[in-house]
């Protein structure tokens, strides 16, 4: 079973993608901002980060910087509300990108794609 860490600083998506990706077979942590982010990423190994990019605190593009600081081997996908953010996409050493939705299909399809890549 993948774990993977979920941060969104909405608690109803985060607790939607918490259920929705659960009920796939994913071990799921939830971080509502950076600092959580960072913190859960120094206890704990994930197979998969998902970032949104605006978040309080700092945003997930600096949380990317850090955690590649730290293992440039760690998948993370961007999910974020603003697809306007997909234009710089390629410069950031992010797997994937994808716009947030109610509807999770885009997200586990391409979880399960970055996943495939790393294991």
């Amino acid at each position: 079973m993948a774990k993977l860490l979920v941060a969104d600083d909405e608690k109803n998506l985060r607790e939607l993608y918490r259920i929705e990706l659960s009920e796939e077979g994913y071990e799921v942590d939830l971080a509502a901002n950076a600092t959580e982010v960072l913190e859960k990423v120094e206890a704990e190994q994930y197979d998969l980060i998902i970032l949104d990019i605006r978040m309080p605190g700092m945003s997930g593009i600096d949380v990317l910087q850090k955690i590649m600081a730290r293992d440039k081997r760690q998948p993370v996908i961007f999910n974020t509300a603003y697809p306007s953010y997909s234009e710089n996409f390629m410069t950031w050493p992010a797997e994937a990108y994808v716009v947030k939705s109610s509807d999770t299909t885009e997200l586990k399809q391409t979880i399960k794609r970055v996943l495939a890549k790393h294991v």
